[in-house]
């Protein structure tokens, strides 16, 4: 698999990631700077590592499965494995300037 390809299935998970939306916060989780990374291997496997805002955020057992199960729907992708870190943790300033602009902080 080329590093082109990578990107590809890499810009496809970003899609999906933006169709998950922290029930708290009317923003996708992507634009909220709760996706830390996310890495594609040579075998089409994927892993996600990714915060919550708080470590007592109440779909912190959610979450991560709906991010797992969605991912898992894009044909290119063979297994997802959803890593939960509060290194660094989570801060306001890690959202998008959009995510900052719908929530009026901009």
């Amino acid at each position: 698999m080329t590093e082109t390809q990578k990107q590809e299935i890499g810009d496809k998970i970003v899609v999906v990631l933006k169709t998950i939306y922290d029930p708290e916060i009317p923003v996708d989780i992507f634009e909220l700077g709760l996706i830390y990374d996310v890495f594609v291997n040579e075998q089409d496997d994927v892993k996600i590592l990714m915060t919550l805002t708080s470590p007592n955020c109440p779909v912190a057992e959610t979450l991560p499965v709906e991010v797992e199960e969605k991912v898992k729907t894009l044909e290119e992708v063979r297994n997802v494995e959803v890593e939960i870190t509060f290194d660094p943790p989570w801060t306001q300033d890690m959202m998008s300037d959009e995510a900052k602009l719908q929530l009026g902080f901009l």
